[in-house]
C-alpha cells in the first residue's frame, strides 16, 4: 500500500503572463501535517486550489491514494477543504449551516446533527448552535468555517490560515484541536502565516516562493541548511568590552540584547563548550541560554536569499 496519500510531481500553472506554480513537486504520507508555507503571493492558493480540483495543472501530475490504489482525485467524502475567506451562509442558523455542509459530503442527516453538536461544544459554541452565522464575532465564526470543513471526518483536509481571526488563547486551543484530527485519521496540509504555530504542529514543512520550491523537509532538517549562524545568550558580571568577544574566531557578532543578555553569534559547526571555555577566561558568566534558530527566523532568511521583496504581492 503506498505510504503517500497525495504525490505531487512537476505542476505548473499560468495565468496569462504570470507564473504561479513552477514545477512544484511534493509528496504528503498518510498521518502527517504538511506545513505548505510562503509569502503572499508564493503560489500557495493556487497549488492548493489544484489539490483540490478547483482548477487543474497545465503540466504535471497530482495523484492520491487514499485506500491504495492512485487516483487523480478523491471523492467528496474523503475530502475537506478550509478556505482563507469564509464562504458560509451568514443568515443561516450555525447549527443547520453544519448539517447541511455535512449531507453534502455524504453525510446522513443525523449522522451530521450528532457531529455539529459534538464539534460546536468543543469550541465552546454548544450555546450558540440556533444563532445566525452573523451574529458571531469573527473568530467565532473562523471556529464554524473551520468545522465544517472537518465535520464529516475526511481522509484528507486542507487548512487555509486555519488561525485567522482567533486570538492567542484560541490559537493554542487550535493547535490541540488539528493534532486531535490526526487522530481521527486525517492527514492534514496546512497553510498559515503564524510560523510559530506551524514549527509547533507540522511533521515536514515546504516553502515556496514565485511559485518554486526554496526549502523542503523536516523542520529540524530545514533550520540546519538555513541556518549560517548559531546564537548563545550569556549573562555576566559587570560591564565587558563586547570588542573583546568579538575576537574570538569562532564569533561571527556580538549583541547586547534589551535584557541584558550578550547575544553570542557562532559560526555554524562551532563547539559551544570550546567558546564558553575561553569566554570564561576574559569575564564571568553567570547563565547560559542556547537560543535555536525559529522557523520565522528561517523563512525571513530563506525569502531574502531568494530575493523577495518585503511587503510586495507578486503573483496569485
Amino acid at each position: 500500500m503506498d505510504a503517500n496519500i497525495l504525490t505531487v510531481d512537476a505542476v505548473t500553472k499560468d495565468f496569462n503572463a504570470v507564473r504561479a506554480v513552477d514545477e512544484l513537486s511534493f509528496h504528503i504520507r498518510k498521518g502527517e501535517i504538511f506545513g505548505l508555507l510562503g509569502p503572499n503571493g508564493a503560489g500557495k492558493t493556487t497549488a492548493a486550489r489544484m489539490l483540490l480540483g478547483i482548477i487543474h495543472p497545465d503540466s504535471g501530475s497530482i495523484r492520491y491514494s487514499m485506500d491504495g490504489s492512485r487516483t487523480a482525485a478523491p471523492l467528496p467524502p474523503e475530502l475537506g477543504y478550509l478556505p482563507e475567506d469564509r464562504g458560509l451562509y451568514k443568515d443561516m442558523p450555525v447549527q443547520k449551516t453544519l448539517v447541511y455542509m455535512g449531507i453534502l459530503r455524504g453525510m446522513a442527516r443525523e449522522g451530521a446533527a450528532r457531529a455539529a453538536g459534538a464539534w460546536l461544544a468543543k469550541v465552546g459554541l454548544g450555546d450558540r448552535a440556533k444563532d445566525k452565522l452573523e451574529t458571531l464575532s469573527k473568530g467565532n465564526q473562523q471556529k464554524v468555517q473551520f468545522i465544517s470543513s472537518i465535520l464529516h471526518a475526511p481522509a484528507f483536509a486542507v487548512l487555509d490560515e486555519p488561525f485567522s481571526g482567533l486570538d492567542p488563547i484560541n490559537q493554542d486551543f487550535f493547535v490541540d484541536v488539528i493534532r486531535s484530527l490526526l487522530e481521527g485519521g486525517t492527514t492534514v496540509l496546512l497553510s498559515a502565516h503564524q510560523m510559530n504555530l506551524v514549527e509547533r504542529l507540522a511533521d515536514r514543512v515546504l516553502l515556496m516562493n514565485r511559485g518554486k520550491e526554496v526549502l523542503q523537509g523536516t523542520i529540524p532538517s530545514i533550520k540546519d541548511r538555513a541556518r549560517s549562524t548559531h546564537t548563545v545568550l550569556i549573562t555576566v558580571e559587570g560591564h565587558p568590552d563586547l570588542g573583546l568577544l568579538r575576537n574570538f574566531s569562532a564569533v561571527v557578532d556580538v549583541e547586547l540584547t534589551v535584557g541584558g543578555q550578550i547575544a553570542l553569534h557562532l559560526k555554524k559547526g562551532e563547539r559551544i563548550n570550546d567558546l564558553l571555555s575561553a569566554v570564561s577566561s576574559k569575564v564571568t558568566i553567570t547563565a547560559v541560554h542556547s537560543e535555536p534558530v525559529s522557523l520565522h527566523e528561517v523563512f525571513v532568511q530563506a525569502m531574502a536569499a531568494d530575493g523577495h521583496p518585503q511587503g510586495v504581492e507578486n503573483q496569485p
